[in-house]
């Protein structure tokens, strides 16, 4: 059997992949928090910055954002994902929208993308597509920041990508400002994930 011959609930890049792993309960890469590192970004940051969250999943970091009065979309094309989101987010001021982040079009110039199990939640076969959509998306100092599985892991999702391969998608049009190891992952990620940070060129 082919990729493009197996059901839709087989291929990641297909919604109903999500909505039966969300429906079922099946979603180990959410923390049901918000990550130390995230936090303590927002933070330190002088003013809130437009921010989208694609693949949100059940969104923790935009209701933490809302907490902290950021504008934030947080976007996911599971309808079963947003439907857990909106439990999550409650009253909590969140544009929350179920589509397509190849095809969205932000509605106020976005200052920031939030990165969590959403690369590595893409087969490989759409990273580069990937790559030009966030430098597409952010204008010049514009921040693409969060966490990235790097790692040889073939088989996904999660997908590993190797750090010359992360570089070759952004340093076209960004540069990394911030490099660390993650000490507060989940165990799908541990050991295995790094906080970046990388500015729109």
């Amino acid at each position: 059997m082919t990729e493009t011959t197996k059901p839709a609930d087989q291929r990641p890049e297909h919604p109903d992949f999500w909505c039966k792993r969300f429906g079922e309960g099946t979603t180990p890469w959410d923390a049901g928090q918000v990550p130390g590192d995230f936090a303590e970004f927002v933070a330190r940051q002088a003013r809130p910055l437009n921010t989208l969250i694609p693949g949100c999943g059940s969104a923790w970091e935009a209701q933490h954002l809302a907490a902290h009065a950021w504008p934030v979309t947080a976007l996911d094309f599971s309808p079963q994902a947003v439907a857990r989101a909106r439990e999550v987010l409650g009253a909590a001021a969140v544009d929350l929208v179920c589509a397509d982040f190849f095809a969205w079009q932000p509605q106020q110039p976005l200052e920031l993308i939030y990165e969590r199990a959403f690369l590595c939640a893409l087969p490989r076969k759409l990273w580069a597509d990937w790559g030009r959509r966030v430098a597409e998306l952010l204008p010049p100092g514009g921040l693409l920041a969060g966490y990235f599985f790097l790692c040889d892991q073939l088989k996904g999702p999660p997908f590993g990508i190797l750090p010359e391969q992360l570089d070759d998608l952004l340093q076209a049009d960004f540069e990394q400002i911030e490099d660390r190891a993650v000490h507060d992952s989940i165990s799908v990620f541990a050991g295995r994930e790094r906080w970046q940070v990388w500015r729109r060129r």
